[in-house]
């Protein structure tokens, strides 16, 4: 008799992001006339930059002449990505990070879930409170915790993230396996000194544990004495794993690249005690399950480390950003506390009440969509997200309609 994992009915019964899409879905049936903003989920609405469209083009056209022609490129990524990555967004910052350590692949998100597949089920989990829901998700999937009891897992050790610690979470008393942090953060646009980092590095090495590093929104960065990598931090090869996506950076969410950094210096125990490096394992496990993303699609990814490509992502990020500051001016008039905006694309805000009951209301009232900050944990309950991630002209509209909502 074929059985199913019975780990997936533990979960919550459906996704974060299905549930509004369900809830916005039906009020659009039901008022036909009524256009619906939507400044929730976090996906980018600006085209390609040029450099991007260009590549693409040009590694379109290789691949309909018999002598450029590329079939299987290497699951890992090509060299011309990996090195790129490496000089640019880890060697350039003083990071020690080699080509060969880059593993490329189509999306972040992916790789959060997969990367747990390398590791025991019987693991000492630390995730963030609010958190991006893929990372608890996916180990109640694997089997690592315990039934959703009030709202949490059994077996997790919750981070709490409050106005009190400025939503940063802070070292915990007991010991964990694996850790995840996100920086910038999503939900909550809070960033990481470097100081804070270098605990959470020095606390991992003490309890010989691997940090996953989500750095998906590294590129909206503009504060210089904050990390955009973990390693930037003395120590961090040793334990930590990092995530890196153009999704946010380039606008890469329809078309799929990012990319994950193993370094080689990185190790876990076997049963028996003795150190096996990662790197291995996760080539292992990539090779297996991944036959590499599309060579035009890499192509166009590495253009944004040219000079014009540079200039490119950085206007299409600071375009957002003009967004977000546009968002923390109303929200802070309208008498909420916020955070986040300046080097995040989100804006966490403190509404002071439920937060399904303030996404209805703006839905109803000012055909906003936001994102309810339940839905990303305990501590998310009494604020929502909101989303730089749309045009301009959108973004001044909603921001109309939801003054006029709430006076």
């Amino acid at each position: 008799m074929i059985r199913i994992n019975e780990n997936y009915t533990k979960l919550k019964a459906s996704y974060l992001f299905s549930d509004i899409a369900k809830r916005v879905s039906a009020y659009q049936q039901a008022n036909p006339g009524k256009p619906v903003i939507r400044l929730g989920i976090g996906d980018v609405t600006e085209p390609l930059p040029p450099v991007c469209v260009e590549a693409l083009h040009a590694a379109t056209a290789e691949m309909g002449r018999r002598e450029t022609f590329k079939g299987y490129g290497p699951e890992q990524g090509y060299a011309f990505l990996r090195e790129a990555i490496a000089q640019n967004d880890f060697q350039a910052r003083g990071a020690r990070i080699e080509p060969d350590e880059i593993f490329v692949s189509d999306g972040s998100k992916c790789d959060c879930g997969n990367i747990q597949e390398i590791f025991s089920n019987d693991l000492r989990l630390a995730i963030p409170d609010p958190v991006y829901p893929v990372y608890v998700d996916t180990n109640v999937m694997a089997g690592r915790t315990g039934a959703n009891v009030d709202g949490r897992y059994e077996g997790i050790t919750y981070l709490d993230c409050t106005p009190a610690n400025g939503y940063v979470p802070q070292v915990p008393s007991v010991a964990a396996d694996l850790i995840y942090l996100c920086f910038p953060n999503n939900p909550t646009g809070a960033v990481a000194t470097r100081a804070q980092l270098a605990a959470w590095v020095e606390y991992a090495k003490k309890n010989k544990a691997v940090i996953l590093y989500d750095a998906a929104y590294e590129a909206f960065i503009r504060n210089p004495e904050i990390p955009h990598s973990i390693y930037e931090i003395d120590g961090a090869r040793d334990v930590a794993i990092e995530f890196r996506s153009f999704s946010k950076t380039a606008g890469f969410t329809g078309t799929r690249c990012a990319f994950t950094v193993i370094p080689k210096t990185l190790v876990a125990y076997d049963a028996a005690g003795r150190a096996q490096p990662l790197h291995p394992l996760w080539n292992r496990r990539h090779t297996t399950k991944f036959n590499g993303v599309s060579y035009p699609i890499q192509k166009a990814a590495a253009a944004i480390y040219t000079d014009e490509g540079k200039k490119q992502t950085k206007a299409l990020t600071d375009f957002y950003l003009g967004n977000a500051a546009l968002i923390r001016q109303a929200v802070s008039k309208l008498g909420f506390t916020c955070v986040g905006g300046e080097n995040a694309p989100y804006i966490w805000i403190n509404t002071g009440r439920d937060s399904w009951e303030f996404f209805d209301l703006l839905l109803n009232k000012a055909q906003v969509v936001c994102t309810p900050g339940a839905g990303f944990g305990k501590c998310g309950e009494g604020h929502v997200r909101i989303s730089a991630f749309n045009s301009r002209e959108n973004v001044v509209a909603a921001l109309e309609r939801i003054a006029q909502a709430l006076k």
